[in-house]
């Protein structure tokens, strides 16, 4: 018994020794992850306490605990309001028109850029499709505002020049939907190739040698090779997409806003500020109530489509 537990207290201290001299060999590497852990703790999960508010009738006075219980009828309250139909219409029209649109055109662009034999030019092309993405919303949006301008916008001026008539653009609802959709193709087609472009690299150039002794043309090897390899990471990066289907951006819909396209442009997220920060009575309890309700419903899309993923195909989040 004596040499058992010997034998014990032996592996253990290896195994402390052990931990110790890695703590003490890598604790640098130990405070770079704790720099994003602490992050994500803080400002993702720690927040997550606060979510019972939406089943309370909250009051600051009283805090989280002290305020009274009152169970679902935040959520009867925001699915019996008459706005509810409409930020759900819009959220969802801004959504899938962006995730149809934005989704293959950095993988078009990547396969384009991948398969160009000059190398100055691809250089040059990736440098000006990445700079859009470092533009900031509101400035993004002020060029929005400057280029759509009824009176001195560049484009009114060349449809004036082509013989049309003038529109304010910014003033029409179903204008909204597509200058927010293309806008943001514009700002983040480039950004979104690195991935692409990263794994196109990792394609084994036997493969493309067998195809050219076999003499397929470079769209064949694209088509054929080019393109199966990069599917998992697209299934991946799609279901990723869909899981934020419902959290589009606040900023760039929020300053986009007037009284003209308000119809069109109020979506979950400015709504959820405006019932909860901007009113004189702000009603916290029911601002969360939405936002709760927005990620539940982005929590069950992710699931199913990652299921229906796993099902299909090989490729899924878990």
């Amino acid at each position: 018994m004596k040499s058992v537990n010997k034998a014990v207290s032996v592996k253990l201290d290896r195994k402390t020794g052990g931990f110790k001299r890695v703590w003490r060999e890598n604790y640098q590497l130990w405070f770079i992850i704790l720099i994003p852990l602490v992050w994500l703790i803080v400002f993702k999960y720690w927040p997550m306490y606060g979510a019972q508010i939406a089943f309370r009738n909250y009051r600051a006075v009283d805090g989280i605990w002290g305020s009274r219980w009152v169970g679902f009828s935040n959520f009867l309250k925001l699915f019996r309001n008459y706005m509810f139909p409409r930020i759900i219409k819009n959220t969802l029209i801004v959504s899938f028109y962006q995730l149809i649109i934005s989704f293959p055109f950095p993988v078009i662009l990547a396969l384009a850029l991948h398969n160009t034999m000059r190398i100055r030019f691809k250089k040059t092309v990736q440098m000006i499709t990445y700079m859009p993405h470092f533009i900031s919303v509101v400035v993004l949006v002020g060029m929005i505002m400057q280029f759509t301008n009824p009176h001195v916008g560049l484009i009114n001026k060349l449809i004036t020049a082509l013989g049309g008539t003038a529109r304010d653009f910014m003033a029409s609802g179903t204008a909204f939907f597509h200058i927010y959709v293309w806008s943001n193709v514009w700002q983040n087609c480039g950004w979104g190739t690195i991935i692409y472009l990263a794994a196109l690299s990792g394609v084994n150039m036997e493969l493309h040698e067998a195809a050219m002794i076999d003499g397929a043309s470079r769209f064949k090897r694209m088509l054929y090779i080019d393109i199966p390899c990069i599917i998992p990471t697209a299934v991946v990066l799609l279901i990723m997409d869909v899981g934020r289907i419902m959290a589009i951006g606040f900023e760039k819909a929020f300053l986009m806003q007037n009284l003209m396209n308000i119809s069109s442009s109020e979506i979950i997220s400015t709504y959820a500020y405006k019932v909860g920060l901007a009113q004189a009575a702000a009603d916290f309890s029911y601002s969360t109530t939405i936002s709760l309700f927005n990620s539940i419903i982005n929590l069950i899309l992710i699931f199913t489509v990652n299921a229906i993923a796993s099902k299909w195909g090989e490729t899924s989040l878990w």
